[in-house]
C-alpha cells in the first residue's frame, strides 16, 4: 500500500502531441460529445414522455441510451479539457473512478444488447405470448440483471488494480485510464492479472458475441413464417441491433482478445467504443425505426404548439 501512494495522479499524453492536431481534435470532439448528449437524451426523453412507445423493446432501448450518455461522459469531458490544458493529469482517485464507471456501463450496456436481442427473440418468434412473457416485472429484472454483471465485471478490475504497487513512472500513454495502460505502469508483475483482463472482458466479449450472432441468426430465419410487413418491420428493427452489436463489439475483441500489451491503435479503438459508438446509436435507432420517429414529431409538434 505504501508502495502504491508514491504516484498521486498521473499524467494522460492524449491522441496527439501535435498542438494543431490537439485544437483540431477539441472541436471535433465536442461535437461529437454535444451530438451524443442531444441525441441520446432526446431519445430517453422521447421515450418517457411518448404514450406510443410502451412496448418493452423501448424500454430497454430508453436505458441503453442513458448508459450510452453517462459512458461517453465519463471519457469524453475529460478527453476534451485534457486537449486544451497545459498540466493533462488524472488524480489517482480520479482515474479510479473513470475506470471503475466506464466499465461498469459498458459492462451493462454488453449485458443490456443481450436482453435486447432476448425481446426481438420473444416479439419475433413468440409474437402472441410477447407482452406475457415480456411483462413489465421480467423487464425490470433484466435491466437489474444486466446493473448488476456490469457492476460485478468493474469490481474485479477495481480490486486488482487499487492495490497495485505504482512505485516509479506515472505517464499514461492514452486519453484515458484503462486496464492494460494502468498495467504497464505497475511495478510488480501483471501476467497473472493481464490474464484476468483476458477472461473479463475478452472472453465475455466473444462468447456474447457469438451468442447475439447466433440468436440474430435464429430470429432472421423465423421471418419467413412473418407477412411482408411484418417481415420488413422486424427487419428494419433487428438490422439496428445488429448494426450496434457489431460496432461495439468488434474494436472490444481487438483490444481484449490478445496477449496483455498495449498497442498504437488501441487508442483510435478506443475512440470508437467510447465517442463514436454512442453518437452513432441514436441515429441507427431512430433512422430504422418508423415509431420513434413518428413519436418524435408528435412530440416536436406538440411543443411548438
Amino acid at each position: 500500500m505504501a508502495q502504491r501512494n508514491n504516484v498521486t495522479e498521473f499524467v494522460l499524453l492524449g491522441l496527439t502531441q501535435s498542438l494543431q492536431g490537439q485544437r483540431i481534435s477539441f472541436v471535433v470532439f465536442l461535437f461529437i460529445y454535444i451530438v451524443t448528449m442531444v441525441g441520446n437524451l432526446l431519445i430517453v426523453w422521447t421515450v418517457m414522455v411518448s404514450p406510443t412507445l410502451d412496448a418493452p423493446m423501448y424500454f430497454f432501448l430508453g436505458y441503453l441510451s442513458f448508459m450510452d450518455a453517462v459512458y461517453s461522459t465519463t471519457v469524453t469531458p475529460n478527453m476534451i479539457v485534457t486537449l486544451i490544458s497545459v498540466k493533462k493529469t488524472i488524480s489517482f482517485q480520479g482515474c479510479m473512478s473513470q475506470l471503475f464507471i466506464g466499465h461498469l456501463f459498458g459492462g451493462a450496456e454488453i449485458i443490456l444488447l443481450v436482453v435486447m436481442a432476448y425481446d426481438r427473440y420473444v416479439a419475433i418468434c413468440k409474437p402472441l405470448h410477447y407482452l406475457t412473457i415480456m411483462n413489465q416485472r421480467v423487464c425490470i429484472l433484466l435491466l437489474l440483471l444486466a446493473c448488476l454483471g456490469g457492476f460485478l465485471h468493474t469490481v474485479v478490475h477495481l480490486l486488482f488494480v487499487y492495490n497495485l504497487p505504482f512505485c516509479g513512472p506515472n505517464v499514461i500513454d492514452h486519453f484515458i485510464c484503462d486496464m492494460y495502460p494502468l498495467l504497464k505502469l505497475a511495478c510488480t508483475d501483471t501476467y497473472v492479472i493481464g490474464l484476468t483482463v483476458v477472461a473479463n472482458d475478452g472472453t465475455i466479449a466473444v462468447v456474447i458475441f457469438v451468442l447475439l450472432l447466433i440468436s440474430y441468426g435464429v430470429i432472421l430465419h423465423s421471418l419467413k413464417n412473418l407477412s411482408q410487413e411484418g417481415r420488413h418491420k422486424a427487419l428494419s428493427t433487428c438490422g439496428s441491433h445488429i448494426t450496434v452489436v457489431v460496432l461495439f463489439f468488434i474494436p472490444c475483441i481487438f483490444m481484449y482478445v490478445r496477449p496483455p500489451s498495449t498497442l498504437p491503435i488501441d487508442k483510435s479503438l478506443t475512440v470508437f467504443y467510447t465517442v463514436i459508438t454512442p453518437m452513432l446509436n441514436p441515429f441507427i435507432y431512430t433512422l430504422r425505426n418508423g415509431e420513434m420517429k413518428s413519436a418524435m414529431k408528435k412530440l416536436w409538434t406538440r411543443k411548438r404548439k
